[in-house]
Formats: structure tokens, C-alpha cells, sequence
């Protein structure tokens, strides 16, 4: 069983999963005018150079809006998407693209946004759990794979009872903590959560959110909690990272870059949280304009089209991610990609230089 380990201690710790650099392209289908005109089928830059760290025990919260890339990014890192370029590092290693899947899926495990479509509608709760132990051998013989489907049934907050049940024939949230369940199952240190709670009721939602954080503290595994829900990821997260047209815009502690985000977006989407207040009313809106073609990217910085700081040098060069001063409170790294971050009155700072793009 994993050994847990403290959240507050997650930070002197050595990372467990690095991302360096991770570039992921999806080339386009061919149209009748490529075809004509000999025209290269466009490439959608779904990560564009995102680099990352989650250290043991803590739980990494992944925002943005729709298609920014925070999906791919996890599939990814459980290896069911292969990078073009850039490296991921386990530990120290490397993990080679095409490697040993097995021995990856010990280690990283993945639970869906959709816990309906990714549970075998043919298989009881109890098969799909003791195939999985079948499959990594992670029981002597059928008894101790029933005991255990048992155990991870429990584990999860089901009763054992269930497990003679179709996926469905329970609810949503009893399906979303199956497939947690089955993820636990090979006991992996890095748990990828894309979005598991979206489509789940408001108190179903908090009831999982709470077995994530209870696990964590059980059995010290690490979290990628991939989100698009502020809310939620303030509540879960030790660390933020914000993404935006598949790059990362802004990564620090969850309290810093809540009560102090430095990057205009960030501040945007803080902005278009809604309050359970009547009587307080945001004076600002939160991100305008629309989300440009991810086919025909802006130049320079990707966010430059909507940001209300933008000046011309934003536009002549991509940004690089940079740490920046942090309020002493808060401690850590704040990393941010803009030339003219905020302070921590909201206010656009002088800009600082630009790196070219490669």
C-alpha cells in the first residue's frame, strides 16, 4: 500500500512526474483544396511546450476553457497519446514513448469524465474490478481477487454488495467512484482525474471531491485534478497551473493565484466566478471575445487578441514562462507567461523581455 505523505510536505520533496517541454499536434484530414492546390494539411498545436511537475502526495489542479489542451495533457501522461516532441519523466527517468504500458499503468492511472462510457456496459462491477487484478497478477487466485474487489469497493464508499450489479443499474456518482475504484486497483502513485466530476449533480460532486481528498490522505497518491470549475479547484488543489490554447499561462500555489494571479487571463476567468451574494456584483467582466482558431493561432502571445493589457509588443513575440516575485505569504514559485504581468493590486506591469519563438 502506498505510504501517504502531507500535503505540506509535498513541496521539499523531489518531483514524482515531470513534463518538459510536451508538444502534441494533430494533423488536420485532407480536404478536396489541399488536394487541388497541393496545399500541407493543417496541424492543431493541442500542447505547445507545457512543462510541469507534480511531487508525491499533493493534488495539481489544470484549468482552462474548453479545448486548451488540459485533456490531452492527461492522456498524455498516462501514455495513451504520444508527445511529438519534449520529454516526461518519472521520477527522474525517462518515460520512452511506446515503453512498457504495463508498467506505466502501475504507476499512472486515469479516471474518465464520463464514468458511463468508460465502464463495460457487459461486465458486472466486480468483473470489471477482478480483471483488472487478473490481468497486473496482483492476486495468488480467485479468493483473494474477490476479497479484494471488496476492499476497493469499500474504499471507495460501496457497499461490497454492488459488485454483482451492472454499470447501468447505479447512479452516476456510484459509477464515477467505480471507476476510481478501478483505478486504485494496481495501487498507483499518480491519479489523472480529467474533469470527474462535470457531470455529476452539485452535492454528488462534492461527495467525490471529498473521497479524492480522504484517498490522498489515506494513501499519500498524488492528484492531477484536470477542471474547469475555479470552485472546485481552490477547494482540492495545492498547486494551479492555468493553460490556454494548449500553453501554459500561469502556475503557482492555489492561494497565491487565487488571492494574487498575475497574468490577465487568470485574473479574467477569477473575475467571471459568480457570487452566492445578490448584493455583491462584479465590477469587471471576466474573459471577452471570442476563442480564437486554434488552427491559426495569435501571433506572439496566444492570449494577446483578447487581453484587455495588450500592447504591440505582445504581439511580436511569444512570452516565456517566468517566475516572478511572490508575496512572502504565500512562498513557492510563481511562474507566468506575460510581458506585462499583474501586480498584486491588478494592475499591468512594466514589460519585461521577450523570448522569440523557436
Amino acid at each position: 500500500m502506498t505510504t501517504s505523505v502531507p500535503s505540506s510536505n509535498a513541496a521539499a520533496l523531489a518531483p514524482l512526474l515531470e513534463c518538459r517541454d510536451i508538444s502534441v499536434t494533430f494533423r488536420q484530414p485532407r480536404t478536396a483544396r489541399d488536394l487541388l492546390s497541393a496545399r500541407k494539411p493543417l496541424k492543431l498545436h493541442a500542447l505547445r511546450n507545457v512543462s510541469l511537475a507534480v511531487k508525491p502526495g499533493e493534488i495539481l489542479g489544470v484549468v482552462g476553457e474548453s479545448g486548451c489542451g488540459k485533456s490531452t495533457l492527461g492522456r498524455t501522461i498516462a501514455g495513451l497519446q504520444s508527445p511529438d516532441s519534449g520529454e516526461l519523466r518519472w521520477e527522474g527517468l525517462t518515460l520512452a514513448a511506446g515503453g512498457d504500458r504495463k508498467a506505466r499503468a502501475r504507476n499512472i492511472q486515469m479516471v474518465f469524465q464520463d464514468p458511463y462510457a468508460s465502464l463495460n456496459p457487459r461486465m458486472t462491477l466486480g468483473q470489471m474490478l477482478d480483471e483488472v487484478l487478473l490481468v497486473h497478477g496482483l492476486a495468488a487466485n480467485a479468493a483473494e481477487r474477490r476479497e479484494r474487489v471488496d476492499e476497493l469497493l469499500l474504499m471507495v464508499g460501496l457497499a461490497p454488495q454492488l459488485k454483482d450489479r451492472m454499470p447501468h443499474a447505479i447512479s452516476g456518482g456510484q459509477r464515477q467512484r467505480v471507476s476510481i475504484a478501478r483505478a486504485l486497483a494496481v495501487e498507483p502513485r499518480l491519479l489523472i482525474a480529467d474533469e470527474p466530476v462535470s457531470a455529476l449533480d452539485a452535492s454528488v460532486q462534492a461527495q467525490i471531491i471529498n473521497l479524492l481528498e480522504d484517498l490522498r490522505a489515506k494513501l499519500g497518491i498524488a492528484i492531477l485534478f484536470v477542471a474547469h470549475d475555479l470552485n472546485v479547484v481552490r477547494h482540492i488543489s495545492d498547486r494551479v497551473t492555468v493553460m490556454y490554447l494548449g500553453e501554459v499561462l500561469e502556475s503557482a500555489r492555489a492561494d497565491a493565484l487565487f488571492e494574487a494571479p498575475r497574468h490577465p487571463y487568470t485574473h479574467g476567468l477569477l473575475e467571471a466566478i459568480p457570487l452566492p451574494d445578490p448584493k455583491r456584483r462584479k465590477r469587471t467582466p471576466g474573459v471577452t471575445g471570442e476563442l480564437p482558431d486554434p488552427l491559426h493561432p495569435p501571433t506572439g502571445c496566444s492570449f494577446s487578441s483578447r487581453c484587455p493589457q495588450a500592447v504591440e509588443a505582445c504581439k511580436a513575440a511569444r512570452p516565456a514562462l517566468e517566475a516572478g516575485a511572490e508575496h512572502s505569504e504565500h512562498g513557492g514559485l510563481h511562474e507566468v507567461r506575460c510581458i506585462r504581468p499583474l501586480s498584486s493590486t491588478g494592475a499591468a506591469l512594466a514589460p519585461v523581455h521577450l523570448h522569440r519563438p523557436s
